[in-house]
């Protein structure tokens, strides 16, 4: 049995002080070869050993055949987000094994499967071949199964190499397979017999250790999809109508699970709930706004593509005042774009969906908590403004692996809006003078000068309940119009309704320090940002920061610029949308102070480019 181990001592590790809880591990496979679950065994093993981890799947955007890679961040300290490099790095794929060498850092351990016809280069790094053929032979005697497990085998060298506890493997291996006792064994057996390969045949003993903590008692993994469908399901969403798109389809999936779980007739078993897979995103949207019109909670999801073929539908919702929500998984356009890679890039385009003078609610999570939170609260502010809002995730957020508190109940009473009852009706009827019982409702009118009108719902039993809804010009009686001025009168009422909503919308995260530098970023860009913070401290800079979670801004984005010496302001998109919407809102003798800092190639935001430029910036 061949054992290749090539420039020991690499980059002055060997024999070194360990780095212990501190590094990320990414294994390099091909797509469709069942990797996935390897993966996440690796993950919540450690987990389980009580040391902070996050997961990243760095897939192809066809079915199968394309490499993929995954990342596990280990950090004692609780840094999340993306490391622009990798301590350890597991190469499975004859496609990518050059390149993935070539990408290790000096000092790094580099597994590989020795079976390729490869050949390590790198003087400056630990190369380490392990036969996975002959390994899982040993072990697995079916040979069509061997493909299966062949990558648990990296889980056992792994376990071995840095100090994984096979315990704590077993008992994700159980959760992973839950209920599958047999593939359970197997997975095991094949994980057991790499620590033994490894343990028998590797001398070294690799920089990169792992030491059982107790940093994640209590906390779970999720991906944002999944929580985001549970923030849908406690809001009370009966409606789901979607056209399955990259990376948004597991969040409508995980939704329609809960609701097939929690929505039925305890007495006839029939679903109280309409899931509709429809022809496209246009028609999903046109189901939704129709399902608000009367009164369910009803929700789509999509990406950027879908975003843009819902426009049409979007703008009239918005000038028919209908309630409705849209979730966003943005991914990288424009176009097809990279399909499975993250990005901020639809900012703007949601702010301003249609055409006209439109502007939506936009809630923006950064976290799986939020994502929760944020779904709950979009269906009220949709319902209490009768208007499209929009959650915004990324890819990064939506399907990658992320620790969390677990969540809290949420049981706050459901915002339905200003809805008049008949038995309101009534009452107003009883309480008018003679010659006005037949004027105590109209549609759109602005009863407290908040912008914002009563509705009916449709069916609702008093002849004075009815009322058209018309997505051409109309007065506040819903009667159609084109004088001038009942469209100025009209577009200026929801401009002030927009404008109240600016105050019901989640508010900014703000750590103000009275420090020199600011920094201003939004959604997943926190990971990355809290790092930097304390990067950037190390390096004598300290930083005010605030994170925006939702469009309209708060009054206090403007007032957190404005006590600003300088403020970066960071975007994964290339134009810098965040920092021009700031730049448009915000007091314009405080636009001088603000500098764009610019991620958009795909990959989610690593603190060191945020660092960098801040340290390169503050030279001048």
């Amino acid at each position: 049995m061949a054992v290749t181990i090539s420039a020991a001592g690499a980059g002055g590790r060997l024999g070194g002080d360990p780095v212990v809880n501190d590094f990320s591990i990414q294994v390099a496979t091909v797509n469709g070869s069942g990797s996935q679950s390897a993966n996440l065994v690796l993950l919540r093993s450690i987990f389980r050993m009580g040391i902070p981890v996050s997961g990243k799947n760095l897939f192809p955007s066809n079915i199968a055949g394309l490499p993929t890679w995954f990342t596990i961040r280990v950090n004692k300290h609780g840094y999340i987000a993306r490391k622009a490099q990798n301590e350890l790095v597991v190469a499975m794929n004859p496609e990518t094994i050059v390149q993935d060498e070539a990408a290790l850092m000096p000092g790094a351990v580099f597994i590989y499967n020795s079976d390729l016809k490869f050949t390590p280069s790198r003087a400056d790094v630990v190369a380490v071949g392990v036969p996975f053929g002959s390994i899982v032979a040993s072990t697995c005697q079916e040979a069509k199964l061997r493909k299966l497990v062949t990558n648990m085998v990296y889980v056992g060298v792994l376990a071995q190499l840095i100090g994984i506890e096979l315990d704590e493997i077993e008992a994700a291996l159980s959760k992973q397979f839950k209920g599958k006792q047999k593939a359970v064994a197997l997975n095991f057996d094949a994980i057991k017999a790499g620590a033994e390969w490894a343990k028998g045949n590797l001398s070294l003993e690799v920089p990169y250790r792992l030491e059982r903590m107790d940093r994640t008692q209590g906390k779970i993994i999720i991906e944002g999809n999944r929580a985001a469908a549970l923030g849908c399901l406690f809001a009370g969403t009966t409606v789901v109508a979607w056209y399955p798109i990259t990376p948004s389809t597991s969040l409508c999936e995980n939704l329609i699970g809960y609701l097939e779980e929690h929505r039925l007739d305890p007495e006839t078993g029939k679903a109280t709930f309409g899931a509709v897979q429809a022809e496209d995103e246009l028609a999903a949207a046109g189901m939704v706004f129709g399902a608000g019109w009367a009164g369910a909670r009803a929700m789509t999801a999509t990406s950027g593509p879908g975003i843009s073929l819902m426009n049409e539908i979007v703008g009239l919702a918005y000038f028919t005042e209908l309630p409705g929500v849209i979730f966003d998984v943005q991914r990288v356009g424009p176009s097809t774009g990279l399909p499975t890679r993250t990005q901020q890039g639809d900012l703007l385009a949601l702010y301003h969906a249609s055409h006209g003078d439109t502007k939506h609610p936009v809630l923006i999570p950064a976290t799986p908590q939020e994502a929760y939170e944020f779904a709950y609260q979009a269906f009220d502010l949709s319902e209490r403004f009768q208007t499209p809002v929009f959650v915004m995730l990324d890819l990064d957020l939506g399907m990658n692996s992320w620790m969390a508190d677990p969540f809290p109940y949420l049981d706050s009473p459901l915002d339905r809006g200003p809805v008049v009852t008949a038995d309101a009706l009534s009452r107003r009827v009883e309480a008018a003078p003679e010659g006005a019982k037949h004027d105590v409702f109209g549609r759109y009118r602005d009863v407290l000068g908040d912008g914002i009108p009563e509705r009916t719902l449709p069916g609702t039993p008093h002849p004075l309940a009815a009322y058209f809804t018309r997505g051409s010009g109309h007065t506040s009686e819903a009667k159609y119009s084109e004088k001038p001025e009942d469209y100025t009168w009209l577009v200026d009422r929801l401009a002030r309704k927009h404008e109240t909503a600016r105050k019901h919308v989640p508010s900014p995260v703000e750590d103000w320090r009275g420090a020199e530098v600011s920094i201003v970023s939004y959604g997943t860009s926190e990971h990355a940002a809290q790092e930097a913070r304390d990067l950037l401290a190390e390096q004598g800079i300290s930083t005010n920061y605030l994170r925006v979670r939702a469009l309209p801004f708060a009054q206090s984005v403007k007032e957190f610029v404005k006590k600003s010496r300088r403020v970066y302001v960071i975007d994964q998109n290339r134009d810098g949308q965040m920092h021009d919407l700031l730049r448009l809102e915000i007091d314009p003798a405080d636009a001088p102070k603000i500098r764009s800092i610019r991620h958009y190639d795909g990959m989610s935001l690593d603190a060191m480019s945020i660092v960098a430029p801040v340290l390169e910036m503050e030279k001048h």
